[in-house]
């Protein structure tokens, strides 16, 4: 009998294991480096630093104490198994601490259970398949200054709020947290509140003119009166004028006209970013970089899949010159006449790390009109203000000519002022980021010396509008101009704040919370570094010289932490506990038991509660204010809507007495009528005080609706 032939041994080729952070970014990549790669996505950090204590050894280095992250173990070991299987490895999180942080603890875990397999860094600024295939064809070491600049954010961070957050569940509540950057951020909403209350409108009235020549009427307004800047503080003093005009004659006194240059913007930095799509889209800092997250990572075009947008956390506003060569090229074939000479240099500010260039499309023959129809509504309005940005960044200055025509009334002076656009430049390809600059007012064409029909006059009170409360577009400003935070952390410092209930918004505008404004103040009178804006901005540079490996991070841990730790040692020994010493005994019984009620702090503000707690669990709204309506001895409460919940006020004696208010009272009274002051909000004024009495003129426009409405 013959002897059977051994079997040939099929050998399996081995592929390269590619690892990146998120799921989508893995299915892009992974259509562009074909077979010989296997993709796949670590979700983020695998190992990190516990919850459950704080895991820094203080006594030797700072060293941080690592975990396998819950929950994520499972996966690990599945990423570790694929390495055994690999012929190498390319670690691809993104290109910033996080990103290197998370490729250095990576690394580490596959060594230890694939130590033959080599393992590499790549890294990229786009993903498209050019720029993944360059990155493949180059792949590099772990940035370890990188890795101990977020090793340094993370412990720092660590030591504040975990020593921080015990001292207040201790002193003050159970469950409230402190943390570094986010706790001067509370600070500058609660401080911005604080004046925003302490403001009082001012009454003024501005004097309007409405003039005719031939069959052209126009509206121009009172600039000046016997030759000075007019002072209209009240009604008298604008009826004064009108009289002494009477009717003399009105003449076009002067003719002017200046022509300016309007430059382009830059491109756009992960801030200017965040402030555009809040003021132009109406997106909160979080949805603005999750969107942008999608653009970054790819969508799907047709048959391809390709990354629309570079990287989108960068302070810098350079441009490559690969990027810049596609620009003018599409600029000569499209818009030959707005190419300037030369390319357009933006000046990178000091602060910038300069780590990757500007927010760009990634191709520029992706016009938004292009892609429209395989994106969201959202990732089309974001990708075409960063389509418009870029590309109209490249392209020449618009010009525009202002015409100013001054009316002499007597010795009143009316001015009405008009622009027009004389050359579009960049202008051309702005849609979505269209501005006032480019909107026309044209006026009828008048010389110096002709007269004009007076028709009729428009006195119209104001009152002086306080200091605005904060939105994201305006906090994520004031952070980067005081150096607070870093592109990445803008959004999730407002996040964070917003979660723990120390801000809401309202109408967009951040505001503190009662628990918010307690936090702030005691961190305020305690602990004045750590909530002071120039020491915060301090220790983000210090963070930057760690990465630029001018100091090592356990001595810039160390020159913070000693004097800390003093200071936390002292205050816990000598602050008084405030647990229960808010609680304030009110003249209110309790509808239940008719024990007195307790002004209790809760985690959406103050409430009652009853003071036979826990044998009485009774507990209802603070009021706020009398009932205003005639004969009423009700108060006004908090109350919410069905469904939604949204938050009304109304009276205590519902159904008897059917006052509501959409407007929350303030704590103080009309000074003419002794009704309540609320606070409101519309889109000419923005927020201001106003008399909650219709019948009364102050602080109160006459176009407003009346407030006696029914309950729904």
């Amino acid at each position: 009998m013959a002897a059977t032939k051994p079997a040939k041994k099929t050998t399996v080729k081995k592929k390269t294991l590619v690892i990146v952070e998120s799921p989508a970014k893995a299915k892009t990549i992974e259509k562009y480096l074909g077979a010989k790669y296997i993709v796949k996505a670590s979700m983020g950090h695998l190992i990190d630093l516990p919850k459950s204590r704080i895991a820094i050894d203080a006594e030797h280095g700072f060293e941080p104490e690592y975990i396998t992250v819950r929950g994520r173990a499972k996966l690990l070991k599945e990423l570790q198994g694929d390495a055994k299987k690999a012929e190498a490895i390319l670690l691809a999180s993104d290109n910033d601490r996080e990103g290197e942080a998370i490729a250095f603890h990576l690394g580490n875990a596959l060594h230890a259970k694939a130590p033959d397999v080599p393992i590499k860094r790549i890294v990229f600024n786009e993903i498209t398949p050019a720029a993944i295939k360059d990155a493949v064809s180059h792949p590099g070491e772990i940035d370890d200054s990188k890795v101990n600049a977020q090793k340094a954010r993370r412990v720092l961070d660590r030591l504040v709020g975990y020593n921080l957050s015990p001292l207040l569940w201790k002193k003050v509540k159970n469950g409230l947290s402190a943390g570094r950057v986010q706790s001067v951020a509370l600070r500058l909403v609660v401080d911005r509140e604080k004046e925003v209350e302490s403001f009082i409108p001012e009454e003024y009235w501005t004097l309007d003119a409405d003039f005719k020549k031939g069959r052209s009427a126009f509206t121009a307004q009172l600039v000046s009166n016997r030759g000075e800047k007019p002072e209209l503080k009240n009604e008298q003093a604008v009826q004064k004028i009108i009289d002494e005009i009477g009717k003399a004659d009105c003449v076009v006194s002067d003719v002017r006209e200046t022509e300016k240059s309007v430059r382009p913007k830059a491109p756009f930095t992960t801030s200017k970013l965040q402030q555009a799509a809040a003021n132009r889209l109406g997106f909160t800092s979080k949805k603005t970089m999750q969107i942008a997250q999608q653009l970054y990572e790819g969508v799907n075009i047709g048959s391809t899949r390709v990354g629309l947008i570079t990287y989108m956390r960068t302070d810098s506003v350079r441009i490559s010159p690969v990027a810049l060569e596609e620009v003018r090229a599409w600029l000569t074939e499209h818009y030959p006449a707005e190419l300037p000479e030369a390319a357009v240099e933006y000046a990178v500010e000091k602060k910038a790390q300069d780590a990757h260039e500007a927010i760009r499309p990634t191709y520029v023959s992706y016009t938004p009109d292009s892609v429209k129809d395989h994106l969201t509504r959202d990732q089309l309005r974001l990708y075409s203000i960063i389509w418009e940005r870029f590309v109209s960044s490249q392209m020449i200055p618009a010009r525009s000519r202002t015409t100013s025509l001054d009316i002499a009334a007597g010795e009143a002076v009316f001015r009405i002022s008009g622009s027009k656009l004389i050359e579009k430049g960049f202008y051309k390809v702005i849609k979505t980021l269209s501005s006032k600059e480019e909107k026309e007012s044209p006026l009828p064409e008048l010389k110096k010396g002709e007269k004009l029909e007076l028709l009729k006059f428009h006195p119209e009170q104001h009152f002086t509008q306080g200091p605005s409360r904060y939105t994201d577009a305006s906090i994520v400003k004031t952070l980067e101009e005081q150096g607070i935070g870093r592109p990445s952390t803008y959004a999730p410092i407002i996040s964070v704040l917003l979660e723990r209930y120390y801000i809401t918004r309202s109408n967009k505008q951040l505001v503190p919370t009662l628990l918010g404004r307690m936090i702030c103040d005691m961190l305020v009178e305690y602990f004045p570094n750590v909530v002071d804006v120039g020491f915060t901005a301090g220790l983000e540079t210090r963070l930057d010289e760690v990465e630029e490996n001018r100091i090592q991070w356990s001595l810039m841990i160390g020159g913070f932490y000693g004097p800390f730790k003093e200071r936390l040692d002292e205050v816990s020994k000598s602050l008084e506990s405030f647990k229960g010493s808010m609680d304030e005994v009110t003249e209110h019984k309790c509808e239940v038991c008719g024990r007195p009620m307790l002004k209790k702090l809760g985690r959406f503000g103050y409430f009652l509660a009853c003071s036979g707690f826990p044998e009485c669990r009774s507990t209802r709204s603070i009021p706020l204010a009398k009932c205003p309506m005639p004969g009423c001895d009700g108060e006004i409460v908090s109350r919410r809507t069905k469904g939604r919940g949204k938050e009304f006020f109304g009276c205590t004696r519902y159904p008897e007495c059917d006052f509501i208010s959409h407007y929350k009272p303030l704590p103080m009274n009309c000074p003419k009528c002794g009704r309540f002051l609320v606070e409101k909000y519309d889109k000419k004024h923005g927020s201001h005080k106003a008399c909650i009495n219709p019948d009364c003129d102050y602080l109160h426009s006459p176009d407003e609706e009346g407030e006696h409405e029914g309950e729904d």
